[in-house]
């Protein structure tokens, strides 16, 4: 990280200059990490394995699922307790890959990664897409404030996006303690904030939207190795991904690429 190199460097220049003489360091060069945010897991349900999960998102009782990987990339409707897929649209081909999702008035909207396409359909059918609009960025993570979609594309910016004509209507920077949170991932808005996976890491971060400042970090490393050591696939099973949210139970559902368990949770 940017600042551990910082402080290594003053550590490194004050020894230089004082030989074995107690080093004061400034307070202000030290990180302070997000306060960490308690959780317990509730229930753990099937998830299917070929799904390599890009969005994820809580709708009438039933879990949409948007996944990537080109050829495979797919829109679907899943049964949350039996994992079982009830509803698939392949949309993915040698060049589309399928990235975020998120259901708003009555549309769901679906990224790509690279392609600058986003794909809306109606949310009483999936088969095909209704519209498409051309965006600027990569694709990675989407979701809604109940005003404006909140889109991420792998850097630490959030971009507040008009869903009518996909016009960009404001970018705020997500940081830590001043220091930005580069890949920024999938995201779920929630009671006011946004909730987000950071790519390669096993934990999601709370966001303040209207500062970017990280205010919450949820600590979910070992997952895998505690839940389902046995069904590790090596190069196949990949990095947490994917937050739902439901308001009604205000319970969370987590999952990651190619995980065969879908993870519910309880904030405390």
């Amino acid at each position: 990280m940017k600042y551990t190199f910082a402080l290594a460097l003053v550590i490194f220049l004050a020894a230089c200059n004082g030989g074995d003489k107690t080093i004061d360091i400034d307070p202000d060069l030290v990180h302070k990490d997000a306060p960490k945010i308690a959780y317990n897991i509730v229930n753990i349900y099937p998830h299917d394995t070929s799904a390599y999960t890009q969005g994820l998102q809580m709708y009438n009782g039933k879990l949409y699922e948007g996944t990537g990987d080109y050829e495979t990339s797919s829109l679907r409707i899943t049964d949350l307790k039996t994992g079982k897929v009830e509803k698939k649209h392949l949309m993915g081909t040698a060049e589309i890959f399928g990235e975020g999702i998120n259901i708003f008035k009555g549309k769901i909207y679906q990224l790509t990664w690279k392609n600058n396409i986003v794909y809306v359909y109606d949310v009483n059918n999936i088969d095909k897409p209704v519209k498409t609009f051309k965006w600027q960025y990569d694709g990675w993570g989407i979701t809604n404030n109940g005003t404006d979609l909140i889109i991420s594309d792998g850097t630490a910016n959030l971009y507040f996006v008009d869903a009518e004509t996909f016009r960009l209507k404001n970018t705020v920077a997500v940081t830590e303690d001043g220091v930005p949170i580069d890949s920024i991932n999938e995201l779920e808005y929630i009671d006011g904030f946004v909730y987000a996976n950071v790519y390669g890491e096993d934990f999601i971060i709370k966001i303040d939207p209207a500062s970017g400042h990280v205010i919450g970090k949820m600590d979910l490393q070992g997952l895998k190795e505690k839940y389902f050591p046995k069904e590790i696939i090596p190069e196949r099973t990949d990095v947490l991904n994917g937050i739902a949210y439901d308001s009604t139970t205000k319970k969370l559902f987590i999952t990651g690429k190619r995980w065969p368990k879908m993870f519910e949770i309880t904030l405390n």
